[in-house]
């Protein structure tokens, strides 16, 4: 009837008020039967207001609340259930409102860094396949070739670059999809280390691969993927551990899951900044910052094996940070 939160909890005090004035009254006028039952129905009536403000109160507002944090985990677009005509109901249709332009503002975003990308693509595909045939003309001396080597590799990591925000969009728009097939893990991540090893020892690290203590079954996963995040965490633990010189790699099966650690000895990462690392376009503190996206990629494709990535500080004297990856020897999610 009355479609106004606050005029309903204005009328229920009232009424609540009217009752106790009653009762009052009744009990100095000597009217003990009319007062006692009069008390009795104040009573009654605070226990329903009580009900009525959980159900039509407290409980959309709980509905609302949780509303919310889904959309700040990135549900965007999505929309409440419809309320009464209220102060909630607004709130509701203004939390709806928010949800429909966060996702055109991400789609927007989304389109916009893929257009990009791919229009970034092709000149520098041209730039570093030029780079690659001047470097190899004996006429290219000196500061020349040292100049083009810095071109071939800028292009490199721009071309890095735009295959992580490629990688984003299409995690974004839902084309980002796993090829499941039983693979040895033990294998991938020893060709992932293979095909990194070269470019640590130039950079002067040096690799412990501590190899699993017996052998491990075969497991459902995508071995491209998978070999996308070994290779992507060897390189952050390069470029972020370099002050350390070594970097610890260790495969271990573990109660029905996988276990993969990579340790680096550089500064570790700083407490307050630990819990965002996986994030999307975060990109901290670091001196050696990217795009922000690596990481949120591969923590995208642990998931969608079923299994954990998780990054966190190494808790002995000698520092560095510890990621450690687990995956299910069953059946992927």
């Amino acid at each position: 009837m009355f479609g106004n939160l606050r005029t309903q909890l204005l009328l229920s005090s009232i009424a609540a008020l009217a009752l106790l004035l009653m009762g009052a009254w009744a009990s100095t006028h000597g009217l003990m039967t009319w007062a006692t039952a009069i008390y009795i129905a104040v009573c009654v009536y605070v226990l329903a207001v009580n009900i009525w403000f959980w159900f039509c109160v407290a409980s959309p507002l709980q509905k609302l609340r949780a509303f919310a944090k889904r959309i700040a985990t990135g549900s965007y677009g999505i929309k409440t259930e419809d309320f009464e005509e209220d102060e909630i109901g607004y709130l509701a249709e203004e939390i709806n409102s928010i949800s429909e332009k966060t996702a055109l503002a991400e789609k927007t975003r989304t389109e916009f860094i893929s257009q990009v990308s791919h229009e970034l693509r092709t000149p520098l595909t041209a730039i570093t396949g030029w780079a690659e045939t001047i470097a190899y003309d004996p006429a290219v001396q000196g500061d020349s070739l040292k100049g083009i080597q810095i071109i071939s590799k800028e292009a490199e990591r721009l071309t890095n670059m735009v295959t992580e925000l490629l990688e984003f969009t299409r995690i974004q728009d839902g084309r980002f999809n796993l090829r499941i097939e039983l693979i040895d893990i033990a294998a991938e991540l020893e060709d992932a280390l293979f095909t990194y090893g070269e470019l640590m020892k130039q950079a002067g690290m040096k690799v412990k691969y501590s190899g699993p203590k017996t052998e491990i079954p075969l497991i459902p996963g995508d071995s491209e993927r998978l070999k996308q995040v070994f290779l992507n965490l060897l390189d952050n633990a390069m470029k972020h551990g370099g002050d350390g010189g070594k970097i610890d790699v260790m495969l271990r099966q573990e109660e029905g899951t996988v276990r993969i650690s990579v340790r680096d000895y550089g500064r570790g990462v700083p407490e307050a900044e630990l819990p965002h690392v996986k994030e999307k376009f975060y990109k901290g503190s670091s001196k050696n910052r990217g795009t922000g996206i690596g990481l949120a990629v591969c923590d995208e494709i642990i998931t969608r094996h079923g299994g954990t990535l998780t990054i966190t500080n190494a808790p002995d004297k000698e520092g560095g940070c510890l990621v450690i990856i687990t995956l299910p020897i069953g059946a992927a999610k």
